[in-house]
C-alpha cells in the first residue's frame, strides 16, 4: 500500500472545509481538520475534546460546520434532541463508535431546557476512554447495575453558551455571520458529500498507517498549557505531529490562540466572579472594609450581576453564603468578622482572610486598571 502524506492530507481536509466554512481564525480551521483526523484514531488517546460551534445569533455558519464534519469522520451520527440513553446505547452497541454531531444543543443546556443533568453526565463520561455510564437492567427485582461505554467524539452546535463541565472539555470555535465580502460555495450534498467521503475514507488510511507513532505520543505542549487544556489538546497535537510538515507548528500556534480565546471568554462560576470584585474592584488598597461598604460597592459596580441576582440585590446572607464556600490559609472557611470603626463594632471582611481563595482561583489581577489620560502622564 502507498504511504499517504498525513500533511499533504490534513491540507486537502482543510481545503475542504474552507470552501464551505468561514471561521472566525485560522486557528479554527486548524482545530477542526485536525479534529476531524484524531475521530479515526479514537483508540490511541486517554480522551477526546468535544469541539463546539456556538455563536450568539442564527446563520451564523454552526449547522453547515457539522455537515461538513460530518463527510469526514467515522460513522457519524447526527442527533438533535437525542436523550442520553439512546446515545450511550448507540456507543456501546458494539458496532463501532459513532461519531455523535449534536446540533441544536441549546435545545438541551439553554435556559428554556432545564439541567438535563443525564446527558450531561453521558457527554462528561464519554470524555475519558474508561468513562462509562451505569444503568440498571431488567425487571422489577431482577435489575442488576450495567456499565455502558461512553468514550466517543462529539461535535456540538449551538448558540449562547455551555455547561462548564463541556465547555472546559470542548475546542471552542466562536461563530459569527458572515460578512458581505465573504464567500463561500453553496454546499450541494448530492454532489459534496462523495467528495468528503473520499476524504474521509484516505483520512482513514492514513490513520492505520501513522497509528503506530500516535500511540503512547506525549506531545510537547506550548508553554502555560496545563491541566484541563492539555488534556484537550493533546489528541490533536499528536495527530499534528504524527503528519509532520508544518502542521505541528501551525497546531501549537492554533492551541495557544484558541487556549487563551477559551480563557478570555470564561468567566468563572459565579464565586469566582464574586472573589475577583471584590479583589479588583472593592477591597483595593484596603485590609478590610464593612459588609454594608461592601454590598453598597458591590451592587454599585457596572457590568455585574450582584444589584439582581434573580429579581434581588446581593444581601449580606448570600454573600456570606457564598463566601464560606472558600477556605482561608488556615484552611477554615471564609467568614465575617468583627472591624472595630469610630463607637462601633461591625461585622466585615478582611483581605487577608480572601488571599488564599484570590490566588487559588482568581485570574491574574490587571497589571493597570486604568490607563492615564492623555498629556497627564507627567502630572505630579
Amino acid at each position: 500500500m502507498t504511504a499517504i502524506d498525513g500533511a499533504a492530507l490534513l491540507n486537502e481536509v482543510e481545503a475542504f472545509h474552507r470552501r464551505f466554512n468561514v471561521f472566525p481564525t485560522e486557528a479554527a480551521f486548524v482545530a477542526v481538520t485536525l479534529w476531524d483526523a484524531h475521530a479515526h484514531l479514537l483508540d490511541c488517546f486517554d480522551s477526546t475534546p468535544r469541539i463546539a460551534f456556538l455563536s450568539p445569533e442564527p446563520g451564523s455558519g454552526k449547522t453547515r460546520a457539522l455537515e461538513i464534519v460530518e463527510t469526514l469522520v467515522p460513522q457519524p451520527m447526527t442527533a438533535v434532541n437525542a436523550s442520553a440513553a439512546a446515545l450511550f446505547r448507540s456507543v456501546s452497541s458494539g458496532n463501532g463508535k459513532p461519531t455523535i454531531l449534536f446540533d441544536e444543543i441549546d435545545t438541551v443546556f439553554g435556559p428554556k431546557a432545564g439541567d438535563n443533568e443525564e446527558l450531561r453526565g453521558f457527554l462528561n463520561a464519554g470524555h475519558r476512554r474508561t468513562g462509562v455510564t451505569y444503568r440498571c437492567i431488567g425487571d422489577g427485582g431482577q435489575q442488576t447495575v450495567q456499565a455502558f461505554p461512553s468514550y466517543c467524539a462529539v461535535a456540538v452546535a449551538g448558540l449562547g453558551s455551555l455547561p462548564d463541565t463541556i465547555m472546559s472539555r470542548a475546542v471552542v470555535i466562536r461563530m459569527r455571520r458572515r460578512a458581505r465580502n465573504e464567500k463561500v460555495e453553496p454546499f450541494r450534498a448530492r454532489v459534496h458529500e462523495a467528495e468528503g467521503h473520499k476524504l474521509r475514507d484516505r483520512l482513514a488510511t492514513w490513520a492505520e498507517q501513522a497509528r503506530a507513532s500516535v500511540v503512547g505520543a506525549w506531545p510537547d505542549m506550548p508553554d502555560g498549557v496545563t491541566d484541563r487544556p492539555a488534556d484537550v489538546w493533546e489528541p490533536l497535537l499528536a495527530i499534528a505531529d504524527a503528519a509532520g510538515g508544518d502542521w505541528p507548528d501551525r497546531a501549537r500556534e492554533a492551541c495557544v490562540t484558541l487556549v487563551k480565546a477559551s480563557k478570555a471568554n470564561d468567566k468563572g462560576s459565579l464565586g469566582v466572579r464574586l472573589l475577583t470584585d471584590l479583589r479588583d474592584h472593592v477591597l483595593v488598597g484596603i485590609d478590610r472594609l464593612p459588609t454594608v461598604a461592601i454590598l453598597d460597592r458591590l451592587n454599585a459596580l457596572d457590568d455585574a450581576p450582584w444589584a439582581d441576582l434573580h429579581g434581588k440585590p446581593l444581601d449580606n446572607r448570600r454573600l456570606s453564603r457564598m463566601l464560606a464556600e472558600y477556605m482561608t490559609a488556615d484552611n477554615e472557611p471564609i467568614a465575617s468578622r468583627n472591624i472595630k470603626t469610630a463607637g462601633s463594632v461591625l461585622k466585615g471582611y478582611y483581605a487577608a482572610d480572601l488571599a488564599d481563595a484570590w490566588a487559588r482561583y482568581c485570574p491574574p489581577p490587571p497589571e493597570s486598571p486604568l490607563l492615564p489620560l492623555p498629556g497627564t502622564e507627567n502630572v505630579a
